[in-house]
């Protein structure tokens, strides 16, 4: 195991800027992920770890070995792309086997080897088929066979489930993380996708034009965002504008619309005063609607609109003239479209309060 390090990188294509002056340090071992909308310099991150992309200014380090100048098959990492690039003309075994046969391994241990790895994503079964008798599933795990196969110092996965269908992501998804820990590989995943991020990775890392905004493990960025921006990436949020009546360790209170809320301030908003204004944050599935009034944080209003989804239910309500979206899971849709005033409240630790 091995850990990553990115210090101060740089990489611009013409004049866009898709990486500016970025800090990373991935820990050994660790699953980390690179999340962000398209364009946000993700990708070239990534390219830059395999060597594809050679950075303008900044320092790539693997453990103590600085590596910006050695070249894409020297430095020993294994790539899984969002295509697989399998080759369609050999079978399963001579796919996975190529790697091993370009270093020039004995005969033997690269029968061992590729066998091993495809005992380890389950396919030795499948060894002398072609790609093209194999689906989609089957395919991501032929590609992560054979990045395994030459015992990698890092592996590193461009969107590798972005072609396969929602149940057989979240499959492939566990045994992804599976093949990771088993393997003890330090593993840099690259995706636009937030349930496979907060469902998979150790860490994570927001990006947006070429910065990191914030690094954490999944529940401390989806809790805690440090901006309006992490928080409206990440899941979904409803944002509440007002004026800081109080602001002082961990708990701030703004003056807003729809009365006074009460929440968590967080780390990059800890230089509010009382008088500044700020947003409370608050996560659809925090808010809770009932029939009585509590003590605090506490808003009385109508439910608007009403969508029923099964597993969960999807409410507007108007408070004022604030509207709020409302998650309840686990539904029994006796909200919807009521016309008798009820009550929205949220639990001030669900709250957070960002400088604006």
């Amino acid at each position: 195991m091995i850990s990553i390090e990115v210090a101060k990188l740089t990489k611009s294509f013409g004049e866009t800027i898709a990486l500016d002056d970025v800090d990373l340090k991935i820990e050994p071992g660790e699953l980390f992920f690179l999340l962000g909308p398209s364009g946000c310099g993700k990708t070239t991150l990534l390219r830059s770890l395999a060597g594809f992309n050679v950075p303008e200014k900044g320092d790539i380090l693997f453990g103590s070995d600085r590596v910006n100048a050695v070249p894409p098959h020297k430095r020993n990492t294994g790539m899984v792309f969002q295509s697989y690039a399998l080759w369609p003309h050999m079978t399963v075994h001579e796919n996975v086997a190529f790697g091993l046969k370009e270093q020039k391994l004995p005969k033997d241990e690269v029968k061992l080897r590729t066998a091993e790895a495809l005992e380890a994503v389950r396919m030795a079964e499948y060894a002398e088929r072609k790609p093209n008798q194999l689906s989609g599933g089957q395919q991501q795990r032929i590609a992560l066979a054979r990045a395994l196969v030459v015992r990698p110092r890092c592996l590193l996965l461009d969107e590798p489930l972005s072609n396969l269908d929602a149940k057989l992501r979240n499959e492939m998804r566990l045994e992804i993380r599976r093949v990771c820990k088993d393997f003890k590989l330090t593993t840099v995943y690259v995706t636009h996708d937030q349930k496979e991020a907060l469902s998979v990775a150790d860490r994570l890392a927001i990006l947006d034009q070429g910065k990191v905004l914030q690094v954490g493990s999944p529940q401390e960025v989806y809790r805690r965002p440090q901006s309006k921006f992490v928080a409206n990436f990440i899941g979904e949020a409803n944002f509440v504008k007002g004026t800081v009546l109080h602001a002082a360790g961990a708990m701030a209170s703004i003056e807003t619309e729809l009365g006074v809320i009460i929440g968590t301030l967080a780390e990059s908003s800890k230089s509010l005063e009382a008088g500044m204004t700020a947003t409370a944050v608050i996560r659809p599935e925090s808010l809770k609607i009932e029939t009585f009034q509590s003590e605090e944080n506490c808003f009385q209003g109508k439910v608007g609109d009403a969508t029923y989804f099964g597993e969960v239910a999807q409410y507007h309500f108007q408070s004022g003239g604030v509207e709020l979206k409302v998650f309840e899971l686990n539904p029994r849709f006796m909200w919807g479209q009521r016309e008798q005033d009820l009550y929205l409240w949220a639990d001030a630790e669900d709250v957070v309060i960002l400088k604006d």
